[in-house]
């Protein structure tokens, strides 16, 4: 009978006992979908291929690209049912985002292989930033349940759910991302920088001064602003090494700063605050709602809102709600929300 060697499913272990007698062994190959985005900042075709083989060594591997965040979400989803026990996204956070929401509550657990502007999923997991490292990794490490963001929003008469791995937007925070995405080859080039000038150039332009349009409810507690950024886990940041921390200490759930308004004074020392991890108080216009169960907005007019970087359109109605163990990924999970290693 012929047998290929190296599409095999089953392998053949022969190991002895304490008793010095053969005992046969058989285990099977993981399959692994590879995901891959040629677009992404640090992909070539060399790394492609050598991500490829490293990843051949210890899973059955079939690799595409997508074309396109909608293809991408419908092969992650499909990829279970197909008999894959790992989604692999080659790529930055994009592709990590909608291989995420395809893979949410199957069986088939995420892998990143970081190629990306500014990698911000891969960091919090603590995962090798180096694509080759990364791809050795993956067959060392367990799959960790692991929670996500559960985002419903109706803006033009739609109604949609989204599943965010790091960060939630409302408001300024998403402008800055839909500011960005307008020049992708700035994105490419200057990566946390490109994302700092926007943030700047949206404050002074259109956000100092602009009046709360957006009525927060945190699990009772109400409260006006201008901007909600929520983090999935511990830190986030579009600004390379230098996190954002929302609360002083870890939390294990989600959490959320509302701002009431955006003078660039206030704004500034928010930023600073946040990087130093010192407390944002009411004294800034700011509130923080630490391990929140339900936070609900109605933006009047419809404000635009971003998930993991991604902008996802305007609403005039979100509700963010913890989504825990939604998503199977692959890590350490003694190492979540560190700073990933070299």
């Amino acid at each position: 009978m012929y047998l290929d060697l190296q599409r095999a499913r089953a392998v053949l272990r022969l190991a002895t006992d304490g008793r010095s007698r053969a005992v046969v062994r058989f285990t099977s190959m993981r399959r692994l979908l590879l995901l891959a985005n040629p677009s992404a900042s640090g992909f070539t075709g060399a790394l492609y291929r050598d991500v490829v083989s490293i990843l051949s060594t210890s899973f059955e591997v079939d690799a595409e690209w997508p074309q396109g965040p909608g293809e991408t979400r419908a092969r992650a989803s499909r990829a279970a049912e197909d008999g894959y026990a790992v989604v692999a996204a080659m790529g930055g956070d994009g592709v990590v985002h909608h291989a995420a929401n395809g893979a949410v509550d199957t069986t088939a657990a995420l892998a990143i292989i970081p190629v990306g502007t500014t990698n911000v999923a891969a960091r919090i997991f603590g995962l090798p930033r180096r694509p080759k490292k990364a791809a050795v990794a993956i067959a060392n490490l367990p799959s960790v349940p692991t929670r996500l963001a559960r985002i419903e929003s109706t803006g033009g008469g739609d109604k949609k759910v989204e599943f965010a791995t790091f960060a939630v937007g409302v408001g300024f925070d998403a402008d800055v991302v839909e500011r960005a995405e307008r020049r992708p080859h700035s994105k490419l080039r200057f990566g946390g920088f490109h994302y700092a000038e926007s943030a700047i150039s949206a404050l002074l332009r259109d956000w100092r001064g602009r009046p709360a349009n957006l009525r927060v409810d945190v699990d009772g507690t109400r409260f006006d602003g201008v901007a909600v950024l929520t983090q999935v886990h511990n830190r986030y940041t579009y600004f390379g090494r230098v996190p954002l921390h929302i609360t002083q200490r870890p939390v294990d759930g989600l959490a959320a700063v509302v701002a009431e308004d955006l003078e660039v004074h206030r704004a500034a020392e928010i930023f600073a605050r946040a990087v130093l991890r010192r407390p944002l108080g009411e004294r800034l216009g700011a509130r923080v709602y630490a391990r929140f169960e339900r936070l609900t907005i109605e933006a009047e007019p419809a404000t635009p809102f971003q998930a993991d970087g991604e902008h996802l359109g305007l609403a005039s109605h979100v509700v963010i709600t913890p989504a825990p163990d939604a998503l199977l990924v692959i890590r350490n999970p003694e190492n979540c929300c560190a700073e990933a290693t070299e």
